[in-house]
């Protein structure tokens, strides 16, 4: 199992992790996911698909906000991990963050699992 961390406490309010499961990319981001730290989501799984892992599952467990910025680093990664033959698994939404997937829709486009073990079960 590969684990990285991208981000610090230092840089934002966003931390990101990294750990391959089995042909699952498991990407953790921890805190606020915006404007000022979608970057820090994005690198992690553009490097994912380069990789060619192209099964991505997000862990928002922890993931406190999502705006609008956030919700299109996802939907780009959906695209480019399905045209890839793969896909986004989104996993443990706080209520928080999974009210701005159902006031958007975005909800509809992507596989939502209660819990990472669910994701990694699918």
């Amino acid at each position: 199992m590969d684990r990285g961390t991208v981000g610090s406490a230092n840089r934002g309010r966003l931390q990101v992790e990294v750990r391959t499961e089995g042909r699952s990319e498991i990407v953790k981001p921890v805190g606020e996911l915006d404007h000022h730290t979608a970057e820090l989501l994005r690198a992690p799984l553009e490097e994912a698909l380069a990789k060619g892992r192209t099964r991505l599952v997000i862990d928002c467990s922890r993931l406190e906000f999502c705006d609008s910025t956030g919700l299109n680093v996802l939907l780009g990664a959906r695209l480019k991990a399905d045209a890839a033959g793969g896909g986004v698994h989104l996993a443990g939404m706080q209520p928080v963050v999974a009210r701005v997937f159902e006031i958007t829709g975005a909800g509809a486009v992507f596989t939502v699992h209660d819990s990472l073990e669910s994701a990694l079960d699918d």
